[in-house]
């Protein structure tokens, strides 16, 4: 499943070529509880139809009501709107209590500069979007830096950001499991995985499964800070060279599964052998997930995914959530690591 932003406007360029009337509608500001986050858009078509949200569905409703009559989509000056200003509205709208969000509504917006802004993105490229508020006329700038939607008197500025994306090294059922909801959540997969035994039965459509050796992928692939990678074979051979390959990148979470001890381990193996150091390996996380008391694969998959997504949202999680400082308390400390290593296959 794409990012929901390139759906948008994909969508929305689509009904563009085809000659349709067609506005884009970005949350521009948010006071006290919103649906949904500011930058968030929602396109809609002149025969009703609409793709993204703005709000849990009443805004929309009231915005198709408006704009998918005939000629109700006009070429224009961007208008802004508030919903949810009194305590009526807000009910009437479905906000939360105290809930206010102001939308921009853009008007017939360009193919042209549509899909150029698809292409950026499709290659990588993080881009500010730029709509001038008097014209409508938009700009776009290659950016490096993600950063919050701004507003002033004269323009909106939406920076767009290409797919999040997981590698994952090994292909095993959790794999499936974490992959299958990692597209539910807007993340471009790829799926590393040498032994055919394990290749050779993936069944998640829109992944793209690789051959090569993970360190090797991990190199081509190139992570940066909207990436992430994940070591779930419990292999070593496998798992160790690309972990470290993934070190030396930007992506913002790289982790592998594994119990406590198996994580000492890793690190210890790590410092022994590729001259790594406690502060070198900082970045790697392990034991991965929050603590859910899970068991199973799909169960120690939603833990992980949980993690994943708080690190992506910049989220805090308590020590008390975490695998290792969680187990340590229900259990004791991990296993001494010089007694014999049984791979369990759980995380959390």
């Amino acid at each position: 499943m794409e990012n929901l932003d390139i759906v948008v406007l994909r969508t929305l360029k689509t009904w563009r070529e085809a000659g349709q009337r067609a506005l884009l509608t970005t949350v521009v500001r948010t006071w006290g509880s919103s649906p949904r986050p500011v930058g968030s858009i929602m396109a809609l078509c002149e025969t009703g139809a609409v793709v993204g949200s703005v709000s849990g569905g009443c805004i929309e409703d009231d915005l198709i009501a408006q704009y998918s009559k005939a000629n109700a989509i006009i070429d224009s000056a961007p208008v802004q709107l508030k919903y949810g200003i009194s305590a009526d509205e807000a009910h009437r709208f479905g906000l939360p209590c105290g809930g206010t969000l102001e939308l921009l509504l853009e008007f017939n917006p360009s193919a042209e500069s549509l899909t150029q802004l698809i292409e950026f993105l499709e290659k990588g490229q993080l881009t500010q979007r730029a709509t001038h508020l008097k014209t409508g006329l938009v700009t776009l700038t290659a950016t490096n830096a993600p950063s919050e939607l701004q507003i002033d008197d004269t323009q909106l500025i939406n920076t767009f950001g290409p797919e999040y994306r997981m590698l994952l090294i090994g292909a095993g059922q959790m794999t499936e499991y974490l992959a299958t909801m990692a597209l539910f959540n807007g993340f471009a997969v790829t799926v590393c995985d040498p032994r055919e035994e394990y290749r050779g039965a993936w069944s998640v459509a829109g992944v793209t499964v690789k051959h090569d050796m993970p360190d090797d992928l991990v190199l081509s692939f190139k992570p940066d800070r909207r990436s992430c990678v994940i070591a779930l074979t419990h292999d070593p051979k496998l798992d160790d060279l690309a972990l470290l390959a993934a070190l030396d990148t930007e992506a913002f979470y790289i982790g592998a599964i594994g119990s406590r001890r198996n994580n000492v381990l890793r690190q210890q193996r790590m410092i022994d052998h590729f001259d790594q150091t406690e502060t070198s390996l900082a970045r790697l996380r392990g034991p991965i997930g929050i603590y859910i008391g899970s068991k199973t694969p799909a169960e120690i998959a939603v833990s992980i995914m949980a993690e994943v997504l708080a690190v992506k949202n910049g989220v805090p999680l308590p020590r008390d959530m975490d695998v290792a400082h969680a187990k340590n308390a229900h259990e004791g400390p991990a296993i001494d690591p010089s007694a014999p290593v049984c791979f369990t296959g759980r995380s959390s």
